[in-house]
């Protein structure tokens, strides 16, 4: 190894060990921030396993962008494995990012979350199509939503290809969104309709 990739390992470790753990803290903040059962930070990092999930992915996220092969993807999928929460070393997540219950969640490669951003479970920011090359094989272009600074997505909602979320937004929950949105929006499904009984067994 020459002499620049050691200075380059080397700053590496030195953002892993002190931007790495306060972006960290930020993310332990933003749970504490945004969920009334947490008790206190002792309880959110023993007990939360979007805490893990984010210091796996911050972790390798790390390595990854100092070109490192695999080990970032073993990385979170170590995580994966552990708390259901997936989320690959290449995408971009700024400060106080926060998971609620997490189990589900996916977050792909080219995604860029911006800072103070909430996911509840089984959210996916995920591709919506493809682009391949002359050689028949996918390109790694831009294919992931990009969330603006301050939005909130509640549970089961997939947000797909590489739309834009304005800042300042709140996404309802078991949406299907492939469209951008513009900043301060409100987005939610059809509400539920009330059907007063049902008969002769028909159930739903």
């Amino acid at each position: 190894m020459d002499k620049k990739k050691i200075e380059q390992f080397m700053e590496a470790i030195r953002r892993l060990v002190f931007d790495g753990s306060r972006l960290v803290l930020t993310d332990v903040e933003a749970i504490l921030n945004n969920d009334p059962a947490a008790a206190d930070r002792d309880e959110v990092i023993a007990c939360y396993p979007g805490v893990t999930a984010m210091l796996h992915y911050r972790t390798a996220h790390c390595l990854y962008q100092l070109g490192i092969p695999v080990l970032p993807r073993f990385i979170t999928e170590l995580a994966h494995t552990q708390t259901g929460i997936d989320i690959h070393p290449a995408a971009r997540i700024g400060e106080y990012f926060a998971i609620d219950h997490g189990t589900g969640i996916v977050i792909g490669a080219t995604a860029v979350i911006g800072h103070h951003v909430m996911l509840y479970q089984g959210v996916t920011l995920g591709a919506r199509n493809f682009r391949y090359d002359e050689k028949g094989h996918p390109m790694d272009v831009p294919r992931h939503p990009v969330l603006e600074d301050n939005v909130t997505v509640y549970s089961n909602t997939s947000i797909l290809g590489n739309v834009r979320i304005g800042h300042d937004t709140v996404i309802g929950g078991n949406v299907w969104l492939t469209h951008d949105v513009p900043p301060h929006s409100k987005i939610q499904q059809g509400r539920a309709i009330y059907v007063r009984s049902f008969e002769n067994g028909e159930g739903i």
